[in-house]
Order: C-alpha cells, then sequence, then structure tokens
C-alpha cells in the first residue's frame, strides 16, 4: 500500500463551503467543539453531508482543558453555571464531566475517530495536573474514539508525556515541526505554522513534512493525520496533498 495512502492530509476547520471540502478532502478535525459544542442535529447533518468513508476528528470543549481566563472563553455563547475554578484543567467537577459529555455526543454523531485534548501552555506539569489527567482519563468514556492528548509551551518533559499516554492509552499529538511525539498507535499532527498562525509553509517545509510522515509509518504509527491549521491551511493542505501524490508518496 503506498504510503500516501495512510496519511491523512486535511485542516483543523473548515476553510470553504462543507461540499468543496469534501470533494478536495478526506478529513478535516472540528474546531467548533472546542469553543462550544454545536447541536446534535447539526453534527449528525454534517455526517449526513459527508461522502462515505469520510473522516472526523474533533477538539474537546475547553471546558474540560482551559480555565476561564483563557481569552477563548469570549467565545461562549452561554455563561458558566457554578464556580469558575471547577473548569478546566481536567478538574475533577461535575463541570468537566459534563463538558466531556456534551463534546461525546458530538462525536458519536460524527461518528469520528479521535478527539483532540488541546492544553494551554500555562497547563504545567504539577502534580496537581498528572492527578486530574490521571482521573479524568480513567473514567471518561471513549465509545471506541482515539484520545489525543496536545500538551503545548514545551513544558513537559518528554519522558513524563511518555509514561501518562502509555499509561492512559493516549496518543502524544504534536507540531511535526516544533516537537516529537512520543507515545501512540498513531501519529497526529496539527501543523499550527512555523512561529505562528501567519506562516505559509514552503516546499521545502512539505518536503521536510512528508519525510517525517515517512518516519511515523516505518515506526509503526498508522495512519498519519496531517492537519494544516495556520492562515493558508487550505493552500498548504491542497499542497502537501499533490506532493505527496506527484511523489509517489
Amino acid at each position: 500500500m503506498p504510503a500516501g495512502s495512510e496519511i491523512l492530509v486535511g485542516c483543523c476547520g473548515f476553510p470553504l463551503a462543507r461540499a468543496r471540502y469534501f470533494a478536495d478532502f478526506a478529513i478535516v478535525e472540528v474546531q467548533q467543539t472546542f469553543y462550544e459544542p454545536p447541536r446534535v442535529e447539526l453534527a449528525r447533518r454534517w455526517r449526513a453531508e459527508a461522502p462515505p468513508g469520510f473522516i472526523f476528528s474533533l477538539k474537546a470543549w475547553q471546558l474540560i482543558t482551559h480555565r476561564p481566563s483563557s481569552p477563548t472563553y469570549r467565545r461562549l455563547r452561554e455563561p458558566l453555571r457554578g464556580p469558575k475554578e471547577a473548569y478546566g484543567s481536567f478538574r475533577p467537577s461535575e463541570e468537566v464531566a459534563t463538558a466531556w459529555r456534551r463534546t461525546l455526543e458530538v462525536a458519536r454523531a460524527l461518528e469520528a475517530t479521535a478527539c483532540v485534548f488541546q492544553c494551554p501552555p500555562s497547563f504545567a506539569p504539577t502534580e496537581e495536573s498528572i492527578e486530574n489527567l490521571r482521573r479524568f482519563f480513567r473514567w471518561a468514556e471513549r465509545d471506541g474514539l482515539t484520545f489525543v492528548w496536545e500538551p503545548r509551551g514545551g513544558r513537559w518533559p518528554d519522558e513524563v508525556v511518555a509514561e501518562l499516554c502509555r499509561k492512559l492509552d493516549l496518543v502524544h499529538g504534536v507540531d511535526p515541526f516544533a516537537a516529537r511525539e512520543t507515545a501512540g498507535a498513531i501519529a497526529y499532527y496539527r501543523l499550527h505554522g512555523i512561529g505562528g498562525y501567519s506562516y505559509r509553509y514552503t516546499e521545502a517545509d512539505l518536503r521536510a513534512l512528508r519525510e517525517r510522515c515517512r518516519e511515523a509509518l516505518e515506526a509503526g504509527r498508522r495512519p498519519v493525520y496531517a492537519l494544516f491549521n495556520n492562515v493558508s491551511m487550505l493552500e498548504d493542505a491542497r499542497a502537501f496533498k499533490a506532493l505527496l501524490g506527484s511523489l509517489g508518496a
């Protein structure tokens, strides 16, 4: 089987009309679920609109991972209920549990394959954080989902991440230009732009990404998710797909 058939290329969010996106790509990572999960009926409509075999992944609701001080909370449509200290950082609270149940409902409606738990740089490797992670991922119902954990900010030692991922059955999600994955049966790459969202990937960058994907496949991580999350995500994802095809990846 050509390696390119095991490299799933797409975008984080829909950068163009869904019908056109579905015609160009085989996967999308839904971003709306991070800010506030859509209605289950809407998620079912997206699933019905997508062609057979189309893959959805999604981001977990920010109420699980981020504290209310995060500026991303400004996009909440409904005010928080209960004390603010009950939200974020995988806290063992009913508020976090409810946020996961809502995320899971949408995941089921989408028939999603993976859920990404992206943490802010402020989520540090303290004893409390590690214990919260352990508690959350031991009780959180998966319903067939692959759980992807993306710690950000470079504060988590590789050996700590690797151990937690192995013990909690997590995939270490990374930006391949910023870090190396330490654990997981698949590779899950989120391309945030080298140095920031405004970055546009060059052909040399995409060739380097292609080699990184091949390394992951050779290491037995398959499939490889390559999802662009930068200002030119649509153009870069298309260019990467073309590169894989033209080189017989």
